[in-house]
């Protein structure tokens, strides 16, 4: 597939998470996503403030759905999602459920493997179970405590075992994430490099140089 470039709003108010998507989109971004903050902080309502200020991009909610799929997913497809995220760690029933609603609202599925004991297992579940994009993650606190650990543990090993397209997120450097479509990984996200600042969720670029980053990865990865 072509690469995609989706910024991960990780923010804790729909107003600024409003005010980033605007600079994003400027800047050429394909995929908006509302980050798990946001989601704590503003709910569904984030979502739908986002679908009615951007009615024709694709909305990711990452709700790390772990049970009560089905809900779940119908919830955020009502809003304006046009993806939600459930975990390759949740039971499989859930991901079941959660791939249902999906297709019967219309919308797709990503599943994280974040937290797996088995990353190439887990990865396998998920496409077995009917998810579209399989997001190979290594988490904010996994990184906090081993800086070392990132995507690239388990990238292109879960690459060469699935057929479904791959995200890679964790601590990736803007560097990172350009190259990451010559990784196996098109679906190219920014997020926590933007917007984390000293482990607090809150805007720490300005505008102006937000849309200078995303202008030249958008034309790095689709170069």
């Amino acid at each position: 597939m072509e690469p995609i470039l989706q910024i991960s709003l990780d923010l804790t108010s729909t107003k600024e998470a409003l005010e980033m998507a605007e600079v994003a989109v400027e800047a050429g971004v394909d995929w908006i996503e509302v980050g798990t903050p946001l989601l704590l902080a503003e709910g569904l309502h984030a979502v739908a403030a986002l679908r009615e200020r951007f009615p024709d991009h694709p909305i990711v909610a990452d709700l790390k759905t772990m049970d009560g799929g089905y809900l779940e997913t119908e919830m955020m497809a009502k809003a304006g999602a046009t993806h939600v995220v459930v975990m390759a760690v949740a039971h499989p029933a859930t991901i079941r459920a959660v791939v249902k609603a999906a297709r019967e609202y219309g919308i797709q599925v990503m599943g994280d493997i974040m937290a797996a004991e088995d990353p190439v297992a887990a990865a396998k579940l998920l496409e077995e179970n009917g998810v579209n994009y399989i997001i190979v993650h290594t988490g904010f606190d996994e990184r906090g405590e081993d800086p070392e650990r990132s995507p690239f543990d388990h990238l292109d090993a879960v690459f060469k075992a699935v057929t479904i397209p791959i995200q890679a997120v964790g601590g990736l450097t803007i560097e990172q994430a350009a190259e990451m479509p010559k990784n196996g990984a098109p679906l190219v996200v920014v997020g926590a490099p933007l917007v984390i600042d000293k482990k607090e969720f809150s805007p720490s670029t300005n505008k102006e140089d937000l849309k200078k980053i995303l202008s030249d990865l958008v034309q790095r990865i689709r170069g």
